[in-house]
């Protein structure tokens, strides 16, 4: 079972150790493989991954919108975040999202029921929709915080929410890249904030140190990612070996 993930940067990522402990624990002989692929070759690498027979492959940044146009099919995750992070190559090339039921997993770790709970997201990015997607599954009272006014509106006429403009909230999800600079207003609301995840992890994980107060990284969102993108690849038929 050949797995990979594509993206840039991905020598940081957790994601090979990750996988390959699921492909031992579950008797599978298989590899996995960290690829980087640059913007704008997103399309090229996944047929490459599918002529050489790979069963499925993740997606990081900043290519998950690519990877969403590259499929063949998409899930009903993908198709709320417009965007993809876990390809299957079975009979036809499928895509689906797995980074809101990460966040989500997280979420609940550290919280407990996400029903009814008010959570600001932070983002208007691929992994922001994706969680902002799940949350409102889980019957949680997402709100939306971006630095362009106009893509927060559509976002939040898309999904039914509200704009987050510092009210009391429960928990603060932050999908900004590592190295986004949060103004003094912003900084000084995620003080007020019970529980503050970073979708980074790791050594991208700066958000901590931007805001002076404890942040709960993106590593068990990743572990709970990882373990859904693994079941979905689990389902799929095996593509024959080429050749």
């Amino acid at each position: 079972m050949r797995l990979a993930l594509i993206g840039d940067p991905v020598e940081h990522s957790r994601s090979p150790s990750i996988h390959e402990h699921f492909l031992r624990e579950a008797g599978i002989d298989g590899s996995y493989a960290a690829i980087r692929v640059r913007i704008g070759e997103a399309a090229s690498a996944i047929a490459q991954l599918s002529a050489q027979g790979f069963a499925g492959c993740n997606v990081t940044s900043p290519l998950k919108e690519e990877a969403f146009a590259a499929c063949e099919v998409v899930t009903t995750h993908a198709r709320e975040a417009d965007a993809v992070n876990t390809i299957a190559f079975a009979d036809r090339i499928t895509g689906t999202n797995t980074d809101g039921i990460g966040a989500a997993v997280a979420l609940g770790e550290l919280m407990g029921p996400l029903r009814n709970r008010r959570i600001a997201v932070l983002g208007t990015g691929p992994t922001a929709r994706a969680v902002v997607a799940q949350l409102v599954t889980e019957g949680a009272l997402p709100l939306l915080w971006g630095r362009s006014t106009a893509k927060v509106d559509a976002l939040c006429a898309r999904f039914g929410i509200a704009p987050w403009e510092e009210k009391p909230v429960d928990a603060a999800f932050v999908a900004l890249p590592p190295e986004a600079m949060l103004v003094q207003d912003m900084q000084r609301a995620l003080w007020r904030v019970g529980v503050v995840m970073d979708a980074n992890y790791g050594e991208r994980s700066t958000l901590a140190t931007q805001i002076g107060r404890p942040v709960a990284d993106g590593s068990r969102m990743l572990e709970a990612q990882a373990k859904a993108s693994f079941e979905f690849w689990s389902l799929q038929p095996m593509k024959p070996a080429p050749g």
